[in-house]
């Protein structure tokens, strides 16, 4: 019979690193609309993260669902507009995603920038096949 017990995660596993916020255009909008509380407007938004119309949508679309980005409609100068902004579960999500990002970076500098026997070289009785 199985042992049905969670294992602990790995020391470099990283759990907190959720795949819908680690995208590189995905990671600037999100940063781009932590930084804008009232929400950005597409314009806006596209030209800040420099995506095209379809990349952003796409995009969007998928944060939407998750639950982080929510989409308003309006109108400004009689112009139809959307806006989009960071749901509190958003903000969340991509603060602990941050913290988690952080605990990655701190690690990486703690890492020793050579191997113990000098760079390339390899441990007693191992070879490159």
């Amino acid at each position: 019979m199985a042992d049905s017990r969670k294992r602990p995660a790995g020391r470099f596993a990283y759990e907190g690193l959720q795949r819908v916020f680690h995208e590189k255009a995905r990671l600037g909008i999100l940063a781009s609309l932590m930084t804008a509380p009232r929400g950005l407007v597409f314009n806006e938004l596209k030209e800040l993260c420099a995506l095209t119309d379809g990349n952003l949508s796409r995009h969007i679309q998928v944060l939407s669902e998750a639950g982080f980005v929510e989409v308003l409609k309006g109108f400004e100068k009689r112009k139809p507009q959307t806006l989009y902004r960071m749901t509190d579960e958003g903000r969340d999500g991509f603060r602990e995603y941050l913290d988690e990002l952080e605990r990655v970076v701190k690690d990486m500098a703690r890492a020793p920038k050579n191997s113990p026997e000098g760079e390339g070289d390899l441990p007693s009785g191992w070879v490159t096949v």
